[in-house]
């Protein structure tokens, strides 16, 4: 029995999260939906990241098997034939015997992008935060290097998870400016409900002035969530790549589906 591995992007505005909801409209009911239509059987899917509603995604990573075997080198065009716009797939390919996208991932990245000028954009509203005041983006570095590292993030936790502990490890913490936007690169193991986006709110507090910089670090030891800042808006945040050891759906081109 084949393990599929796909790569797909979404516009999560009109998803309820990633998550399958029989009474919800989902990226997992979606996909279901349209494998269950190629390969005449149930399906169900793993994911590498469980987006919540209005997140989107540039390199979400689903697994699935399969007793009936469909050609690779068609999966990709054939799904999105049957998929809505605003789910796409970016690559297919044959994966490992029990490969899971999931539990075999290494890394995940998130780039949350902030609008960082005096008016909103009409255009940027459903894929990035506005934030009119201005922002000191030193002061936000400095501030991020405290998450790096294993930590306990309960306090940067929305719901909590209902197996395992509130400990997690972020490798990487990056800030850019690009022009009027602010973009929040966060690279870690996993992340708790909400902790990149109330890590964001955090250091946008942190930026303009409203918490000190050295902040995070007394947060962290609180354990409690009231202390940390607010949570960002699902629209400025993406899931953008995942890293396994053979491959990187960040890295991976969308023009060639592959069959390893």
């Amino acid at each position: 029995m084949p393990t599929y591995r796909i790569v797909v992007e979404y516009d999560g505005t009109l998803f309820s999260g990633l998550q399958f909801q029989p009474a919800e409209r989902t990226v997992a009911g979606e996909l279901q939906r349209a494998l269950g239509v190629l390969f005449a059987e149930p399906v169900a899917v793993s994911a590498a990241g469980r987006t919540d509603a209005g997140v989107h995604a540039s390199g979400q990573v689903i697994s699935f098997t399969s007793a009936r075997r469909f050609p690779i080198e068609r999966l990709a065009l054939a799904l999105n034939a049957n998929l809505p716009n605003d789910l796409t797939v970016r690559d297919a390919g044959i994966a490992a015997d029990g490969f899971s996208a999931r539990f075999d991932a290494l890394a995940r990245t998130y780039e949350y992008r902030i609008l960082n000028r005096p008016s909103p954009s009409a255009l940027a509203r459903r894929y990035a935060h506005h934030v009119h005041r201005p922002l000191d983006l030193d002061a936000m570095r400095a501030a991020a290097r405290d998450l790096i590292g294993q930590h306990d993030f309960i306090a940067f936790c929305g719901v909590l998870p209902e197996h395992g502990g509130t400990v997690r490890t972020v490798h990487a913490v990056d800030v850019a400016r690009r022009g009027d936007d602010v973009i929040v690169r966060i690279t870690g193991l996993g992340f708790l409900h909400r902790m990149v986006r109330i890590s964001v709110g955090t250091l946008i507090e942190i930026a303009s002035g409203r918490r000190a910089i050295d902040d995070i670090p007394a947060i962290l030891a609180s354990r409690d969530r009231r202390r940390a800042g607010y949570t960002a808006p699902a629209a400025g945040l993406t899931l953008v790549g995942v890293r396994y050891p053979d491959f990187d759906s960040e890295r991976q081109l969308s023009s060639s589906p592959s069959s390893s």
